[in-house]
């Protein structure tokens, strides 16, 4: 058969060009080659060598595996008889040993302080506890250093631009990968144990991030984003999500308040006299499985990142626009609190994440009315 002119053939012959082309995207946020910070920059110090030197290698090993091939081919006319045998010449084997060895240990000798290198953690660095549950990612700030967490939020990791944060990774309940390839590799949150990293972004920006590790139904919307402010914006924030919610003014909104106290209070939290955390003094979430949503709206993503909270044009009618010169989300918000599970894959019966509470439509309005003002 000619494969050539096969329906096969044809096939095969696309592979590369399919490969060729899906290497060549313009908009990659995952993309481990376009470094943003000091310890991205030390593995892409690494990476690049050693591929360089990896490439190397392959070309030499595959002409010479091609070069002996055509040389030692069997021709028209040769007899059978074996082409002329190197075994036991001394200074090739010696060679082909010892040249290799020596750029093993080069690449493992790198390796091994770039490996220390990301381990050192800066003293000044300022210290975050993430931690990873199905399937959404919680960051908790101490920020006066007492020991108690003094801000809870979740899907966006605030950071200061050229200020070194050191990582603890946690997880709740089963194995996950913490990843933002612009600022570090990965780093595995494990349920008992705390994992460190540091992360340190150059210039301000949004950096994205996925869970690597497969952690259940729905991994693949385990998202995150590294937000990254200027010192000055940042401490902004900082005082922001350091303030409690409070009483909303709109008729529409108060009663979203109440409806959020009778609905979500089982596993969110809001502090403040806006909130709910009075009807548990002061304690956590009771389900402690769930974002806490006092400072929901100065986020820029919900429902594990994987639905814009904040739009830039509108694209229906449903779109409300603020006084602050953003777009919420509602369209996909009343979808989330209409029924979750259609939008994210749950375990039944609300075991893991967020269950459909069988909300109409007035509820949802006042809810949203009300979570718009949680600044």
């Amino acid at each position: 058969m000619n494969l050539r002119n096969s329906g096969r053939g044809k096939a095969l012959l696309l592979v590369p060009l399919v490969l060729a082309l899906g290497a060549c995207a313009t908009d990659a946020p995952l993309d481990t080659l376009d470094p943003k910070g000091p310890e991205a920059d030390a593995i892409q110090n690494l990476v690049v060598p050693v591929f360089a030197i990896a490439a190397v290698v392959f070309v030499l090993v595959e002409f010479g595996v091609l070069f002996l091939a055509i040389k030692f081919r069997q021709r028209k006319g040769d007899d059978d008889s074996l082409p002329v045998q190197h075994h036991g010449n001394f200074k090739l084997e010696i060679g082909w040993t010892i040249l290799p060895a020596l750029v093993l240990a080069g690449v493992g000798a790198a390796s091994v302080f770039t490996l220390f290198d990301l381990a050192d953690t800066p003293a000044d660095a300022q210290d975050v506890t993430v931690i990873g549950q199905q399937w959404w990612w919680e960051y908790r700030y101490d920020v006066d250093g007492d020991g108690e967490d003094d801000i809870i939020t979740a899907n966006d990791l605030v950071i200061p631009v050229g200020q070194p944060i050191a990582l603890t990774i946690e997880s709740r309940d089963v194995i996950h990968s913490f990843w933002i390839p612009a600022l570090n590799g990965k780093r595995d949150a494990v349920p008992g144990r705390a994992q460190p990293l540091t992360i340190e972004a150059d210039e301000p920006g949004v950096y994205r991030g996925q869970c690597s590790e497969f952690c259940g139904l729905s991994h693949a919307y385990m998202r995150m984003r590294v937000v990254a402010l200027e010192p000055a914006d940042y401490q902004t924030w900082q005082e922001n999500q350091l303030t409690d919610a409070q009483v909303p003014e709109e008729e529409l909104a108060k009663q979203g308040l109440e409806q959020f106290r009778t609905s979500c209070s089982a596993c969110h939290l809001v502090s403040g006299p806006g909130g709910n955390a009075d009807l548990y003094k002061g304690a956590a979430q009771v389900s402690g499985a769930a974002p806490n949503l006092t400072h929901l709206a100065s986020r820029g993503v919900f429902a594990g990142s994987i639905f814009d909270l904040w739009l830039d044009t509108n694209f229906n009618e449903e779109v409300d626009t603020e006084e602050i010169g953003k777009i919420f989300n509602v369209a996909d918000m009343k979808k989330w609190l209409r029924n979750a599970p259609a939008e994210k894959p749950m375990y039944p019966q609300g075991e893991r994440g967020m269950p459909n509470l069988q909300l109409d439509d007035a509820q949802i309005d006042a809810l949203i009315a009300y979570l718009k003002t949680l600044e």
